[in-house]
């Protein structure tokens, strides 16, 4: 996964429908730069330095994967495409949109066409006031001082006002947080701990992530898997076990919901594949003595995806251990999901093909399979 950065976005209108404007203008930002974690009040203040409409102006707190320069080209396609024309004087003048980077997380940014932090932002309260509703003890990079010392120290005295109208953030098209445990599953390099990761860091999620990477038969058994099968089956049955009862007993005040890159079960469906029948019946007894009382996800999410696709991930991701893992292993791997998947007539499924997607690259696809797991 990219590094995601942490930026505040001031917003401002003073033409035409203005809440409308903004509104669409935080839609097209979901879309093509990250996701809203936070949308200030909406204020109403004077035109600054030029005679025209009153401003309404808000700030936001996004989560982005976009580097500064891509970042501010796309804001300005985004106010572009809402009807922002371009300036006929260096004189301030009246505007459908205004979107200007306030903080890149603490960077400092000093290029021909961009300056992070806005220069100019100490000295506006029609900015620092919704700002303050984002964020309240973020530093400025430069003067040490947090937005509440900024604010008080403004000058600006014009008046502002909040208003009784409210943007709306995108991300509440998304019912994740109607579940309290969702599974994501998959065959090897199905993307499952990308997902994960994903949906908890934008969704405020517990995370909770299988770990295989520590078990030292798992290399062992790529290299002679009828010697090692049921040594690693075993240890499997344990270590997820003992980590799922843990994980899912802590509970988290601060979270909305719990989402895992594995459910417990998956050991039932690689040991059927793996062990003889006579190791995978006595496997099974074990398995459901062990795991008789753990709690079911609400939402069972199996990503699927090509062999050939799985092939390049596997590759892709460099595991040795994994390199030698052949079309056929994973092919039995994907049956053995889809054959448990439906004879769990209790559990909540949801089969979403990425064969053709690539949601860790692609910000469009991510959002499209997010719509496919709220449907």
């Amino acid at each position: 996964m990219k590094e995601s950065k942490t930026v505040y976005i001031a917003l401002g209108s003073n033409k035409g429908d203005k809440m409308q404007y903004l509104q669409s203008a935080i839609d097209a930002i979901f879309t093509d730069i990250g996701f809203v974690e936070k949308i200030s009040k909406v204020y109403k203040t004077p035109a600054m330095g030029f005679e025209g409409d009153d401003f309404y102006n808000a700030c936001l707190k996004v989560e982005t994967e976009l580097k500064p320069l891509k970042l501010i080209k796309t804001l300005q396609a985004i106010e572009k495409a809402l009807g922002r024309e371009s300036k006929k004087s260096d004189k301030y003048e009246s505007r459908v949109i205004d979107l200007d980077i306030l903080f890149y997380d603490n960077d400092i940014i000093e290029q021909k066409n961009l300056t992070i932090p806005h220069p100019q932002l100490q000295f506006r309260k029609f900015v620092l006031q919704p700002l303050l509703d984002v964020t309240k003890d973020f530093q400025h990079p430069l003067l040490h001082k947090t937005i509440i010392e900024l604010l008080e120290n403004c000058e600006d005295d014009s008046e502002i006002h909040s208003i009784n109208k409210w943007l709306k953030n995108p991300k509440k098209q998304f019912s994740l947080s109607d579940y309290n445990f969702i599974a994501i599953e998959g065959n090897i390099g199905a993307g499952k701990t990308s997902l994960s990761k994903k949906i908890a860091q934008d969704f405020n999620a517990k995370l909770i992530l299988e770990r295989f990477a520590d078990n030292p038969f798992l290399p062992k058994f790529y290299k002679e898997p009828e010697r090692y099968a049921f040594t690693l089956e075993m240890s499997f049955l344990a270590d997820r076990y003992q980590q799922i009862s843990d994980d899912l007993s802590q509970l988290d005040l601060f979270k909305d919901f719990i989402v895992s890159d594995y459910d417990v079960h998956k050991s039932l469906i690689f040991s059927k594949v793996t062990l003889p029948e006579d190791e995978f019946r006595l496997y099974r007894k074990l398995f459901y003595q062990v795991y008789k009382d753990i709690a079911r996800p609400d939402l069972y999410i199996y990503l699927y995806q090509n062999t050939e696709r799985l092939q390049k991930n596997i590759k892709k991701r460099g595991r040795k251990y994994e390199a030698e893992i052949e079309d056929e292993y994973l092919n039995k791997i994907n049956s053995g999901y889809l054959e448990f998947l439906k004879s769990q007539t209790d559990l909540n499924v949801k089969i979403i093909d990425i064969s053709e997607k690539d949601f860790v690259k692609n910000r469009e696809d991510y959002l499209w399979l997010l719509n496919e797991i709220s449907v």
